[in-house]
């Protein structure tokens, strides 16, 4: 049994961890489906306990068995490693103008990505100063049609998507200013098409009003938000350019070329 760095034999669980991961380097080493004698022979472990620990994987969608006895990796890593590339590149482009947009505004600038049904918060430029507490520190998830950022996604979406995310998700609500209606989600994406923005009018928490602009790829392809997050009383529609010229800047960083350029060149 492996030893910990102070000489006392390794936990179980941290034994368990580390067949995982021997596990998971097989089938990355392979292309096609591997065998499970094959998994069990280059790890070295036991056949019952290889099994064991590859179904456990399976459930999670971390390991796919496309037939009986043989396993590959599964779609959730894939899903996993789009989801860290995407934070890690939009970040990297995004911190400094995120910086510079709060030192402009002096309120708490938020950097936002889809994961599923809910929008992750993945960066924020925030200070003492805003006067407003932050909730949802990095990390954080909220529901699409709660949250500014969230409906630029829902309004890159097709109706029948958007009727999908309603059956599944109920449209439940957080604050009375909640969209809980889909007429009146249909609608508020519509405006954001139309202007390209979104707003969270006290739907998330009362108190707290926010604008979002979206954050486009290479591909043209929307991957995350850019929001300004204020008390209710306190934001200015004069920050809406400066939050657009941030969201380009940003979108430009990542090789996004606007529709209008696209046409000229």
């Amino acid at each position: 049994m492996r030893k910990s760095e102070g000489g006392a034999p390794a936990t179980p669980t941290i034994q368990v961890i580390e067949r995982m991961f021997a596990l998971i380097d097989v089938l990355a080493s392979r292309e096609e489906a591997v065998s499970l004698k094959e998994i069990s022979e280059k790890t070295g472990l036991h056949p019952s306990t290889t099994h064991r620990i590859l179904n456990d994987l399976a459930v999670g969608r971390f390991v796919d068995r496309p037939e009986a006895g043989s396993y590959r990796l599964g779609m959730r890593l894939l899903e996993l490693g789009n989801l860290v590339k995407a934070r890690l590149n939009v970040r990297d482009a995004a911190l400094t103008p995120m910086r510079e947009l709060h030192k402009m505004i002096q309120q708490p600038v938020n950097l936002s990505v889809r994961q599923g049904d809910e929008i992750v918060y993945v960066e924020r430029a925030y200070s003492e100063r805003s006067g407003m507490q932050v909730v949802r520190a990095i990390g954080g998830r909220a529901p699409l049609h709660l949250t500014s950022t969230g409906k630029l996604f829902l309004a890159a979406d097709d109706a029948p998507r958007v009727r999908a995310y309603a059956t599944r998700t109920g449209l439940a609500g957080h604050t009375r200013n909640s969209i809980t209606q889909l007429p009146v989600l249909e609608r508020e994406l519509a405006k954001a098409r139309q202007y390209g923005i979104a707003r969270d009018n006290e739907e998330l928490e009362l108190g707290v009003r926010c604008m979002a602009a979206g954050i486009y790829d290479d591909q043209n392809k929307l991957i995350a938000g850019l929001s300004i997050s204020a008390p209710a009383d306190r934001l200015d529609e004069g920050w809406l350019t400066k939050l657009q010229a941030t969201a380009s800047e940003i979108s430009a960083a990542l090789g996004y070329t606007p529709p209008a350029q696209r046409a000229a060149a």
